[in-house]
């Protein structure tokens, strides 16, 4: 048995993905898939560091010392073979917060802002909420999966009120992770028209099947000179919560528009946990997060295989990373409200609405696999059940 089986209770943690289960879906007996945390202890040396530091009794303000920044270069340099200098890194609240930062610092109201849907929807929400305006790059669907329209995102980026790209590396909800060439064609086009980068690669330790992430900034001198990477441990250990994001750009003008604003906001300071559970995420934790992924592929082929079995018509992708599945129910013909209120009412199962990620969302959801494997198992037969019941 993993250590990943273990079903362990969240009840009274205060954690959302339970106590929003009536707000978000009108019935608090789903079983809750969706917000993207993980339903597995986070690895022993992060507990271990965490009630060392939690047994002092006195909490206060805390700097992030040497040896916070060493742990993410080094891991950086492990992981992806990225040699980052400490004065390139810039701590941060969030990614989602550094998305918002960063909005605000490359641009100016009603400049225009590019994204990629189906995307995590808080890319909309940090353009639209500054007062900027949303330009759309939809992504191309096939049946081999999800690629670039390359001739229209350099047209959005030859326009010239277009300064910023959003990039989602690897893809929330999709799971794409772009190739280098990929990448670098976007880059490219970036650079040529003077469109700056944010990448956003909060799930770059995640990647599955084989597949290697390669960030953004490594691909040339000149696109890194462009790019401001967003990072976190907290997808890869489940440390949401912890304030443990920081960005990163070799180019210092890029960074300290974005330092001006952290400080501005006294958003510098983050929590007193934060450190060591990077710390010890990054520099002990790195054999539990090869068991996990080991793991999250075993649930991640359950679903397909079940879908594949006994719901045929439902069409789940591989992801290359990340544990989040894009749950295809286009055949079912069913409007979204309808798709939505079938899986939360019928079958009890909480996923993420597939319009929140835009409107090529639509007859989409998303599930979130990280969770104990008879909890998926548990869901998938909830939603068999209730399609062979109800149709």
């Amino acid at each position: 048995m993993s250590e990943f089986d273990k079903i362990i209770d969240r009840s009274g943690t205060r954690a959302i993905k339970l106590e929003y289960r009536e707000r978000l879906f009108g019935n608090n007996d789903v079983i809750p898939l969706w917000v993207a945390d993980m339903d597995f202890a986070a690895p022993p040396a992060v507990l271990k560091a965490l009630k060392e530091r939690m047994d002092h009794p006195l909490y206060g303000y805390s700097n992030r010392p040497e040896q916070f920044f060493k742990a993410i270069t080094s891991w950086l340099k492990r992981r992806f073979d990225w040699e980052v200098e400490q004065s390139w890194i810039e701590f941060s609240p969030g990614v989602v917060p550094n998305l918002g930062l960063a909005v605000q610092a490359f641009t100016q109201s009603g400049e225009r802002v590019i994204v990629q849907p189906p995307v995590y929807p808080p890319f909309f929400g940090v353009v639209r909420d500054f007062g900027r305006q949303l330009i759309e790059n939809p992504l191309k669907e096939s049946d081999e999966g999800y690629e670039v329209d390359f001739e229209h995102f350099e047209e959005l980026c030859s326009q010239p009120n277009n300064k910023l790209f959003l990039l989602c590396h690897p893809h929330n909800p999709v799971g794409r992770v772009w190739t280098p060439d990929e990448l670098r064609r976007m880059g490219e086009i970036c650079v040529k028209h003077g469109v700056i980068i944010v990448s956003d690669e909060i799930h770059c330790d995640l990647t599955l099947f084989g597949h290697l992430h390669r960030p953004m900034a490594t691909i040339s001198p000149e696109i890194a000179s462009n790019t401001l990477t967003c990072m976190a441990p907290s997808k890869t250990f489940n440390l949401a919560g912890f304030s443990t994001s920081y960005m990163i750009a070799s180019n210092p003008l890029l960074l300290q528009k974005c330092r001006e604003l952290v400080m501005g906001y006294h958003l510098h300071m983050g929590n007193v946990f934060g450190a060591p559970a990077l710390e010890a995420a990054y520099n002990e934790s790195e054999a539990w997060l090869e068991e996990l992924k080991v793991y999250l592929e075993g649930n991640i082929d359950l679903v397909i295989s079940c879908f594949k079995e006994n719901l045929p018509e439902v069409k789940v992708r591989r992801p290359e990373a990340t544990y989040l599945l894009w749950l295809d129910f286009r055949a079912w013909g069913m409007n979204q409200n309808d798709l939505k209120r079938f899986i939360y009412d019928k079958a009890a199962v909480g996923l993420n609405d597939g319009n929140t990620f835009g409107r090529e969302g639509r007859g989409f959801m998303r599930m979130n696999v990280a969770s104990p494997r008879s909890i998926i198992e548990k869901a998938i037969n909830r939603i068999i059940k209730a399609r062979k019941e109800f149709y």
